[in-house]
């Protein structure tokens, strides 16, 4: 037993003295090809003796904070409230006899401080129908101004008096890149400066949600967390550069279920200074009408890929039509940028104005061919476009001149459209958005405030003729007190 007991105390002592004999004379020996830093280190260096005397470091780094892109970016994001239904002139007699007169009704949501003066970017839907808007920042309440909207986009513009109004700081989404961190910055749930985490999930996508004539859909998506609230709201880098807009979000309990969407920052600013400048926002448009390569279409076509986007009509005396692009022509390029679908078709045009010039890559029969256009406005020129609108409460609508891309679609020379349409006039007469009236007790319609200033004030007989927003002719007569 006492030989049993020495001989496992002599082993035990041996193998300490073996131990540390290795620590001593290896671990630190740079000899060795093996090197521990202090334990106090977060560091630990490997030199890999396999690899033709190549090196390969492995490191534990502390995790990634979220903090320097919080302080950058919270500061800047304000809480936006949305109040309607007060307006009397929006209801009739009908609706005080049935009970639906005025009642009050609040919606929320978020926007990002882009100048020191007071201009906010948010979303489009976030202040849809406003009658008022109040802006909260640092507790503090301003009643703002509505500059103008983008349905196309689903971005509008306000502006609020304030002096040195914390700007938040501006990035690039063209040069955002898949898997790079972002944060959501918001006002969920009536919470103020709210973040949440996560990466760029893709780019460039297309969700079919947004309304307008000519909807840009080229979403960044992401999984940072986004709710009701976050509408309007800044997507930021981890710097806490603003490189969207959050939007939308894809679920089917209204609740986030992991698909977040933001409108890229380059697109939401550029459509936000048109607003600021122009009023509206200045389209650049090359003249025809595209579509995604399916599957099913790149065989019918014989096409051995399914980037670029197809020609399905090139408009009469347009840009394009006059630099000889046709219908099946299969546009690869526009200026620098490959076109890989619709989202980057669309994305690339949106950062032009019209009278410039743009380079266009294309292919024909199996030829790749190179164009350039002059890109054009909506009326069909080449110069900047300040559209006339006529906004009525009486009416509940919004009157604008029909485009020239609309009157080549509708077969019309001239027209006014109904927009924007909610309780009012119009809608009570069966009208809808997107109705073309074009003419009026057998006069010509082409002017919306006057248009507007007549239906206001007309008693009597009324005619209307025009086009519904599917091509139908429409002719309807109205006896109005």
């Amino acid at each position: 037993m006492n030989n049993s007991i020495k001989t496992i105390g002599i082993s035990f002592s041996m193998g300490l003295l073996g131990a540390a004999i290795w620590t001593n004379f290896f671990l630190n020996d740079p000899k060795t090809g093996i090197m521990l830093e202090n334990r106090d280190s977060q560091e630990i260096s490997f030199t890999n003796q396999f690899a033709s005397g190549n090196e390969s470091t492995f490191r534990n780094d502390p995790p990634i904070s979220f903090v320097e892109a919080s302080e950058n970016s919270t500061e800047s994001v304000v809480f936006i409230k949305n109040f309607s239904g007060t307006d009397p002139r929006r209801y009739s007699m009908f609706d005080y006899f049935f009970g639906n007169g005025p009642s009050q009704q609040v919606s929320t949501g978020s926007g990002v401080i882009i100048s020191e003066d007071g201009y906010i970017v948010t979303n489009n839907h976030v202040i849809y129908r406003a009658e008022t808007i109040e802006v909260i920042h640092k507790k503090r309440t301003y009643t703002a101004r509505l500059v103008g909207t983008d349905k196309n986009t689903d971005i509008a513009v306000l502006k609020v008096e304030g002096v040195k109004l914390p700007a938040i700081k501006k990035g690039s989404s063209r040069d955002l890149k898949i898997g790079e961190w972002v944060l959501a910055v918001g006002n969920p749930f009536n919470l103020t400066s709210t973040v949440t985490a996560g990466i760029v999930s893709a780019k460039e996508r297309q969700i079919n949600i947004l309304g307008g004539d000519f909807p840009l859909e080229s979403f960044i998506q992401t999984d940072a967390p986004i709710n009701p609230g976050n509408s309007g709201g800044a997507l930021v880098n981890i710097s806490g550069e603003l490189v969207g807009i959050n939007t939308a979000i894809l679920s089917r309990t209204g609740s986030y279920t992991g698909y977040g969407f933001a409108v890229p920052v380059d697109i939401a600013m550029k459509v936000a200074n048109d607003l600021i400048q122009y009023g509206e926002v200045q389209k650049a448009i090359p003249g025809i009408e595209a579509v995604e390569i399916t599957p099913e279409l790149a065989e019918e076509m014989k096409l051995n890929t399914l980037d670029g986007v197809i020609v399905l009509h090139v408009l009469k005396d347009g840009a394009a039509y006059q630099a000889g692009i046709q219908k099946n022509d299969v546009i690869t390029k526009l200026g620098d940028q490959a076109i890989t679908g619709m989202g980057s078709f669309e994305e690339a045009l949106s950062y032009y104005y019209p009278g410039q010039k743009l380079t266009v890559s294309f292919n024909r029969g199996g030829s790749t061919k190179t164009t350039q256009l002059i890109l054009q406005n909506l009326e069909g020129g080449e110069g900047v476009l300040k559209r006339e609108y006529f906004s009525s409460a009486i009416l509940g609508a919004r009157l604008e001149a029909v485009n020239a891309i609309e009157k080549d679609r509708l077969g019309v020379d001239f027209g006014v459209k109904i927009t924007a349409l909610t309780r009012g006039y119009l809608r009570d007469l069966g009208l809808r958005d997107g109705f073309v009236i074009t003419q009026i007790n057998r006069e010509s319609a082409k002017d919306p405030k006057i248009v507007g200033k007549y239906l206001e004030e007309f008693s009597g007989k009324l005619l209307l003729e025009g086009v519904a927003p599917n091509g139908q002719p429409f002719m309807q007569s109205y006896n109005v007190r």
